[in-house]
């Protein structure tokens, strides 16, 4: 773990989102931790308008990287994407409930993470969740940790054992994705086309 000066710790953040859990929803995706408030274009998951996960949504479902974007009020036409969301069945958490931030810097590498997901919890909410995706290294390294399984190679998956909080062995596969953070090298296309290969196996399309 990186030094902190304890004087960091006065800076920590608590998420400020709840985690979006549609009924019935059989896919719950984790990033880390949402950037920087000043960063945000909208109250929701992925809020940075150039992070392109929502790009890479609107290639899936609609062929069109646009169809979720408002270029104009640079933002996302969030009522869509929560239908469209819901209508799939796919939930939205972070594997970081608690951060310091130890540089100013959105990088998940400079986030340490003080406390988790609760994922036992979100998973007793979620009674038809087989699968979990993780949109980056660190959160695919937690979500490993916390199910004492493999860190799956980029695009593929591991199966897991868990117990949810409810005292049900829950048996899902983890999913390690690519970011969807402009600064991970990778085309769009290319994070799209990886994105849509877990989507298509998870029978969500």
């Amino acid at each position: 773990m990186q030094d902190i000066n304890p004087n960091t710790l006065a800076n920590s953040e608590t998420h400020p989102l709840r985690p979006f859990i549609p009924k019935g929803a059989r896919l719950l995706m984790c990033g880390t931790f949402p950037p920087q408030r000043h960063r945000w274009s909208m109250n929701f998951y992925y809020p940075n308008f150039i992070n392109d996960m929502w790009r890479i949504f609107g290639i899936i479902y609609h062929q069109d990287k646009d169809y979720f974007v408002d270029a104009a009020a640079k933002t996302f036409r969030l009522d869509i994407l929560k239908e469209c969301l819901s209508e799939h069945g796919i939930a939205l958490s972070d594997t970081g409930r608690e951060i310091v931030r130890t540089t100013g810097n959105a990088s998940d590498k400079h986030l340490d993470i003080r406390r988790q997901i609760d994922l036992p919890a979100i998973l007793a909410e979620m009674p038809d969740c087989t699968d979990v995706a993780t949109t980056g290294e660190k959160a695919a390294s937690v979500i490993a940790a916390m199910t004492s399984s493999a860190l799956p190679a980029i695009g593929e998956y591991a199966k897991c054992e868990i117990t949810d909080s409810l005292g049900n062995l829950r048996h899902i596969r983890h999913w390690r994705m690519p970011s969807s953070s402009r600064a991970y090298p990778l085309p769009l296309a290319e994070k799209a086309a990886f994105y849509d290969k877990m989507i298509q196996e998870c029978g969500l399309k």
